[in-house]
């Protein structure tokens, strides 16, 4: 693991392979370790680039007000300082709506953007609601048995848990090992309640692939369908069965539909 000071944070981050740069942007309550198998993957063709965002991980978590935008100009800068000019972008969740800011802030450095499980925000999405989004995404102090057993039950499909049950104990191993900042996170979901890019989308002019779980429990696949229909071109993919984690669900097919999009662009 690497360390850099990037906007006056310190932010940890991993380089794997070589060739043709590949930066991925991990989610609310995640870090870089959600795409281990994912980056792993791309690793012998592309130069991956993971790294835990502000507020999250082993980065640097102050207290201050976060924004996505903000967080678009981290990844912006993380890129400049690994003399990365341009890259193949992959956000999923939060990190979905950090890469949409980062292709309408810094669209000279995108190559092409995937876009997983996120949103538009704004008025205009559509909002998911019940107990699980309520638990998954709660700041409240919560034990890692509480969190990573919420975070498990709403982030995979039912039937995924039913036939991979150990998923939730690892979860909760994640979170025991890179525990949760309430202060850091509390931002985090800050930043996210404040996004919306609805009415920007249009401007969004770089080969794009929005794509997503059709039982995602935390956002709504509609909102896939939504950004798809508003960025001119884009493509929409909807994996079925499969939650929020899609790319842990099915990893193939995730793996294909990527890695033939970006070899395309």
């Amino acid at each position: 693991m690497e360390r850099a000071l990037i906007n006056g944070v310190e932010l940890a981050y991993e380089l794997r392979g070589a060739g043709t740069p590949l930066v991925m942007i991990h989610g609310a309550q995640g870090d870089q370790s959600m795409f281990s198998g994912l980056a792993a993957a791309f690793a012998p063709h592309y130069h991956v680039l993971t790294f835990d965002q502000r507020g999250s991980g082993l980065s640097a978590k102050p207290d201050m007000a976060y924004s996505i935008a903000m967080f678009a100009d981290d990844t912006a800068s993380l890129m400049d300082h690994l003399s990365m000019t341009s890259a193949h972008i992959v956000g999923v969740s939060m990190g979905g709506m950090i890469a949409q800011e980062f292709a309408l802030r810094h669209p000279r450095k995108v190559r092409s953007l995937v876009l997983g499980c996120t949103t538009p925000g704004g008025p205009n999405s559509v909002r998911a609601s019940g107990e699980s989004l309520a638990n998954a995404y709660s700041t409240k102090p919560m034990s890692a048995e509480e969190r990573g057993k919420a975070l498990a039950e709403a982030a995979f499909s039912n039937s995924y848990l039913a036939k991979h049950p150990e998923i939730i104990n690892s979860m909760i191993e994640a979170r025991r090992q890179r525990p949760i900042d309430n202060v850091g996170f509390g931002h985090r979901m800050k930043a996210a309640a404040g996004h919306n890019t609805y009415d920007r989308l249009n401007e969004i002019r770089c080969p794009t692939l929005v794509m997503t779980g059709k039982d995602d429990a935390l956002i709504a696949w509609e909102n896939s369908q939504i950004i798809a229909e508003r960025i001119p071109g884009a493509e929409l993919l909807l994996l079925e069965p499969a939650g929020h984690c899609f790319w842990m669900e099915q990893p193939e097919k995730t793996h294909e539909a990527i890695s033939r999009f970006i070899h395309e662009h």
